[in-house]
């Protein structure tokens, strides 16, 4: 059975960039949210395996949507994602819970590999 991942990203082209890579090596994308706000409840709703999370984003950040998440469910994990230069908010983000963190541009090797070990 494939694991299933909520994608959250406010920039749909980057949601559909690593749709693409994920579909590509065998995991099921069972949502999308384009903000925090959305992420906690399409969470709440589809119970996925795993979230990639952008950390900014309108309405709620990344880091406070991890928070609610981890909140609500404290295994839940999540890996998210940061363009170069948010180094403080990495951390951040870690001491919140979050797994592991990718950085943008995507490498796709990059992406599957901290998918599998997240998982594992």
């Amino acid at each position: 059975m494939s694991h299933k991942i909520l994608i959250v990203d406010d920039a749909a082209f980057m949601r559909m960039m690593i749709k693409e890579i994920l579909t590509k090596n065998g995991y099921t994308v069972v949502g999308e949210a384009q903000d925090g706000v959305q992420a906690v409840e399409k969470y709440k709703e589809l119970r996925p395996d795993l979230v990639t999370m952008d950390i900014t984003m309108p309405e709620m950040d990344g880091i406070h949507a991890l928070k609610e998440i981890r909140g609500f469910d404290p295994n839940a994990k999540i890996i998210m994602c940061s363009a170069m230069g948010q180094q403080a908010m990495v951390i951040d983000a870690i001491q919140a819970g979050a797994k592991d963190f990718i950085v943008k541009p995507f490498q796709a090797d990059r992406v599957v590999e901290a998918i599998k070990k997240t998982l594992s």
